[in-house]
Formats: structure tokens, sequence, C-alpha cells
């Protein structure tokens, strides 16, 4: 029983670290658009590979969670 209440409070941290993620992809993805505005190609590429990294991890990270949680329940 202490492994699920465990299991649940992972849960929650990996839904608060999503939430962040997903700010962060919005906060890059806007100055991706400015420094496109810009012109400058340095910046540019950070800001998208930043953006792409943040999103991947927000949507990655909760999805191998629930694959994890759903290989412990099918054991």
């Amino acid at each position: 029983m202490e492994q699920l209440a465990l299991t649940g409070s992972i849960g929650i941290w990996i839904g608060i670290f999503s939430a962040l993620l997903l700010a962060a992809c919005l906060y890059f993805t806007l100055t991706y658009f400015e420094h496109l505005k810009q012109g400058d190609e340095r910046l540019i590429k950070q800001s998208k590979l930043f953006a792409v990294i943040s999103l991947f991890l927000a949507l990655g990270v909760p999805g191998f969670y629930q694959l994890y949680l759903f290989n412990q329940m099918m054991l």
C-alpha cells in the first residue's frame, strides 16, 4: 500500500513538472518569434531547440510514467 501512495505523490510532481515545461515551451516559442523578427540566426536556432526539447519532455515524461504504471499494474 505504501508503494501506491508513493506512486501517487510522484504522479503529482510529474504533473507539476509537466506544467512548468509547457510554460517554458510557450516562453521559448514566443522568444523564437521575437528572434525571427529580429533576424538573429543563433538565437532563432537556440529558442527553437529549447522549445522542442521542453515540449518533448512535457509530453514524454508523463507518457513514460503512464506506461510504467500500466506495466506495474499488469504484473
